[in-house]
Formats: C-alpha cells, structure tokens, sequence
C-alpha cells in the first residue's frame, strides 16, 4: 500500500512539474524573438537557487556553513554569464558566435570570481583556524555542481539555432528521465541483485540495466520518429549507431550524477535533499541526473551528433 502511494504522489508531482515546463518550451520554440531560451531564462535561476538552499541545509545539518551569501551571488553570476547569448540576441538581434573568451569564456570567468566571493567571505568572519578551509572547498563544490553545470542546460537550448537547440535540449531530459522511469519500475519489480548496497541500497544491477536500455530506446524513438514529427521531416536525423551511443552515454551520466547525490546525502546522512515534493524528495532529487547528463549531451552533440 506504501508503494502504491507513493508511485500515485510520483506521477502528480511529475504531471505538476511537467505540465509547465511543457508550456514554456512550446512558447520558447515558437515565440523567442530570435533569442532561443528567453522563456525558460528565469528556470535555470529559479532551480539553481532552490538546488544551493538544500546544499546548505544539508551542510549545516552536519555543523557546516560555508557564506551563504557568496555561494547564492556566485551561483547566480555564472548561469546569468551563462546567458549572455541569450540576452545579446534578445536585446540587438545578434551575438557574436565567437567572440574573445569563447562559448564557456564567461561563465568561466564568472567561476573565478565566484570562487573570490567565497574565499572573501570567509576571510571577512575568520576567527580562529581549523574551519576555513572546509567552508571554501563546500562552496566551490557547491559552484561546481550546480552553477556550471546549469550552463550546459543553457547551452544546450541555443546549439545550432532554434530548433536544433530544442530538439538536443528535449531529447537529453526525455533519455534522463525515461532512464530513471525504467530503472525505478525494473528495479521494483524484478531487481534482484544491488548494485551499491550501501551507498543507496534501493538500485539494483536489474534497474541498471533496464535504465540504459530505455535511454537507448528513448534516444531512437525521440530523434527518429517524435522530432520528425514535432519540428518538420527536415529535422536531421544523426544515424542509427550515433544516436545508440548518445542515449547509452546520456543515461549513464544521469545514473553517475544520481549516484552522486547519494554519496553526498549518505555522507551526510539525510534521506532527501527536502520533503516539499512527496514522492519525489527535493529540487537536488530531481536536478541530480540532469547536472551530470547535460555536460555529456552538450559534448555528444559537438563531436558526433
């Protein structure tokens, strides 16, 4: 009966998240002004800040406080670097495909100086040694894992134009998510055998298996038959071995970047990120898979997609 419940506050929290999701990226594909991913600019910030709070919570809960401040400030700059194309295409109709610090040149230089912040806040409320230094490697980490990833999100909406940038951006959620759907119901249903027994105890070699094969599967059906019909029969359609590949790597870094999570909830021995989404946990529990999915699928579409 538990699991029954839980599955039924699964799939509402997903329809409730999805529903507008799917809204704004139909608004965004159809109606950008010419600057891909202006609808969706607010939701990398919006979940990025939301992803730090339950960074933080779950640090102090364990007597850590890395400057919350400077991490929140730090987050925000590299994602809003992150979006300058965005915004030049917006606001003058055009941006530089390459200019002189390059594609990543700014939110890498937003990094530097979000790591200053960091290191600044701490050395304002230094008092005594023996702590600073675990406050300024928690903030970096959380940079790291949240602020730059989220750009590759962001640049995954704008490759290659419009549609192009909807079709990379769509597909690479759709294999994460699907993944995680087939490993969650193989993995209940028929897993047997566990795959990190302590570091999350509930994944199996079954539901391993069975997510890499639906992120293989979603990868065929989404790029060769749904973009076909979504976005026009001239949608390209990379080949049959290419978009294999491009499903099995998606899938396996959203199983690393589940896992990741893991380690640091284990580690910091909390069940989930937050409660406030039943059945799902918090916005980290959502987000884990994707941060480490979309760094890969932004360099499985610059190399062979």
């Amino acid at each position: 009966m538990r699991g029954a419940r839980v599955l039924r506050w699964r799939l509402l929290v997903a329809a409730l998240i999805i529903t507008p999701l799917v809204f704004l990226l139909v608004v965004d594909y159809q109606r950008n002004a010419g600057a891909p991913g202006i609808w969706l600019f607010p939701l990398p910030l919006l979940l990025a800040v939301a992803a730090v709070a339950e960074l933080l919570h779950l640090f102090r809960a364990k007597g850590f406080q890395p400057a919350a401040w400077a991490v929140y400030v730090g987050t925000l700059l590299v994602i809003l670097a992150g979006q300058l194309p965005v915004f030049g295409r917006w606001a003058v109709g055009s941006y530089p495909a390459v200019e002189t610090l390059g594609a990543f040149g700014w939110p890498l230089a937003a990094l530097a100086v979000a790591a200053s912040l960091v290191f600044l806040a701490e050395m304002r409320r230094f008092d005594q040694p023996g702590n600073a230094t675990v406050q300024v490697a928690l903030g970096i980490l959380v940079l790291l894992y949240v602020a730059v990833p989220m750009n590759f999100l962001i640049a995954l909406r704008e490759f290659h134009g419009n549609r192009q940038g909807m079709i990379a951006l769509i597909s690479m959620i759709a294999i994460v998510k699907m993944s995680d759907t087939g490993a969650y119901f193989c993995g209940r249903w028929c897993g047997r055998h566990p795959m990190a027994p302590i570091l999350s105890p509930k994944k199996t070699i079954e539901g391993a298996v069975a997510a890499l094969l639906t992120a293989a599967l979603t990868a065929w059906l989404f790029l060769h038959l749904i973009a076909p019909a979504i976005f026009g029969t001239a949608t390209y359609q990379p080949g049959l071995v290419s978009v294999l590949c491009y499903g099995l790597i998606v899938g396996l870094a959203g199983m690393l970047g589940d896992l990741s999570e893991s380690l640091l909830k284990r580690d910091l021995e909390c069940k989930d990120s937050s409660q406030w989404m039943p059945g799902l946990g918090g916005v980290l529990d959502v987000l884990d898979s994707l941060l480490t999915a979309a760094p890969a699928a932004y360099l499985c579409w610059a190399l062979f997609l």
